[in-house]
């Protein structure tokens, strides 16, 4: 799939209105431009306040016939249409204002969606997409449904979805989209569905009041009587009409032989966007739905935090010149032996500074500290970071022999894995927040081999020395 690499908006404002699938009651959605890595973000306009709810895969809270958002208590559903529509136009920031709980369905497709965002033009801003590039398979599986979604590698991005609900009239369905060109085309017409015996236990729990054949087809999976069929649209309040045996109930034909798989595309693509960002892989589904889609974008998800905790890892070259050696930080820091636990500091800025430990077995702890089996006590590990943290705060005062650096809080600290003789420590720590009235709060890692061994934030008080 084409993909191109700079960030778009729309060119204007754009208004649909239409009917909520589950609420039957009337929406009017607004789509507005935004600015560069704004993102996709709903905006509740009927509430006070006007809240809003970024579209994150964080924030997903139903996957029950359709995906639901919520932030700060406030939802919003049926969002997978107008998010395929944007997917498959390649729009990353837009603002969208909602009068109501749920978007409309309009014809059960992300067609209306995306010609109004033709309509109103497409802008390229300057900023670079950010994509994130699959170099590993992740795959989600439900062995007892018989659902798996996997990414796997590729150059480019593509979709692929395959369904089977053992029905004599859906059968086994494929789709794919190869090309973003296509999408307008080959997807986003494809409608949703629902199957005939769901009909009833829908309607009696509220699910589905705007529903109607304009917006949905119904799959008969079995020979249904005119009597049944007459019975069930009575109940729903719409009108009836005449069915065919093992057939499709729809007051529109088809858009395609395959449109149920097609849809179940849309769907996936849309769910994908809750990523945030777009990807480079290849993804092959069979029997995807809602909650196997939010699923597996949360896969993504973590494999992109992991990614980008890799790419913070500091790099540490021992036979790199360091900014202190061992007598730049006793000249700078009060610590002295064996309670001085950095060796070298290796980079230092305004906002970040970046020391190393080695730890060996002559360390003095290791004697009384599990002696059979040595493990670095972690109060030494914070300790080893308090110190790394003075160093950054020190360096940003005048005559810094002249203060010493007091620690007043130190929070979530989290201890990952043992720290044990022949460990080098690569200890990174970096502002929060600028330094205000003498008070410096940190984020500080510790790493051995590029893995993550102790985390935490300080809280800490520069004080001049009497």
């Amino acid at each position: 799939m084409s993909m191109t690499n700079k960030q778009h908006t729309v060119s204007k404002t754009v208004t649909l209105k239409g009917t909520g699938l589950h609420s039957g009651e009337e929406v009017t959605v607004t789509i507005h431009p935004a600015p560069e890595n704004h993102g996709i973000v709903f905006r509740r306009v009927d509430l006070p306040e006007q809240p809003l709810i970024r579209a994150v895969v964080e924030n997903v809270v139903d996957t029950e016939r359709n995906t639901v958002l919520e932030e700060n208590g406030i939802r919003i559903g049926m969002v997978e249409h107008s998010l395929s529509a944007l997917a498959g136009l390649e729009i990353d920031n837009v603002l969208i204002d909602i009068d109501g709980p749920e978007l409309p369905i309009l014809d059960g497709s992300a067609r209306k969606v995306a010609d109004a965002l033709i309509t109103a033009g497409i802008t390229t801003q300057n900023s670079e997409r950010s994509f994130f590039e699959i170099k590993d398979p992740i795959i989600f599986k439900d062995e007892e449904r018989e659902i798996e979604i996997m990414g796997l590698p590729a150059d480019e991005f593509s979709l692929s979805v395959m369904i089977d609900y053992n029905s004599v009239v859906l059968g086994n369905q494929y789709a794919s989209l190869q090309k973003v060109e296509d999408y307008k085309r080959e997807i986003a017409p494809a409608r949703t569905f629902v199957f005939f015996r769901e009909l009833e236990v829908l309607w009696r729990s509220d699910m589905i009041k705007g529903g109607s054949l304009d917006n949905a087809m119904v799959i008969l999976e079995r020979e249904v009587s005119q009597t049944e069929l007459d019975r069930v649209a009575d109940l729903l309040g719409k009108p009836r009409v005449h069915g065919q045996v093992h057939g499709i109930l729809s007051t529109t034909k088809l858009e395609f032989s395959n449109e149920p798989a097609r849809h179940k595309l849309l769907d996936l693509l849309g769910d994908l966007t809750l990523i945030g960002m777009p990807l480079k892989g290849k993804i092959i589904a069979t029997r995807p739905g809602h909650w196997a889609n939010v699923e597996f974008a949360k896969l993504v998800k973590q494999a992109i935090r992991q990614e980008q905790e890799r790419n913070t890892v500091p790099q540490y070259d021992p036979a790199g010149k360091p900014v202190f050696d061992i007598h730049g930080i006793m000249d700078l820091l009060p610590h002295r032996p064996p309670f001085l636990l950095i060796d070298r500091i290796m980079e230092l800025t305004d906002q970040v500074v970046v020391g190393v430990k080695n730890v060996t077995m002559n360390e003095p702890f290791f004697v009384g500290h599990f002696p059979a089996e040595p493990v670095m006590p972690g109060v030494l590990v914070v300790e080893a970071m308090a110190q790394c943290g003075g160093v950054l705060v020190l360096s940003t005062v005048e005559n810094p022999r002249e203060y010493s650096t007091y620690f007043l809080k130190i929070d979530s600290v989290r201890f990952k894995r043992k720290v044990v003789p022949g460990d080098t420590l690569v200890i990174k720590c970096e502002l929060v927040d600028p330094i205000r009235r003498g008070i410096a709060r940190m984020r500080s890692r510790v790493f051995v081999g590029g893995k993550v061994v102790t985390e935490g934030e300080m809280l800490a008080q520069i004080v001049k020395n009497t």
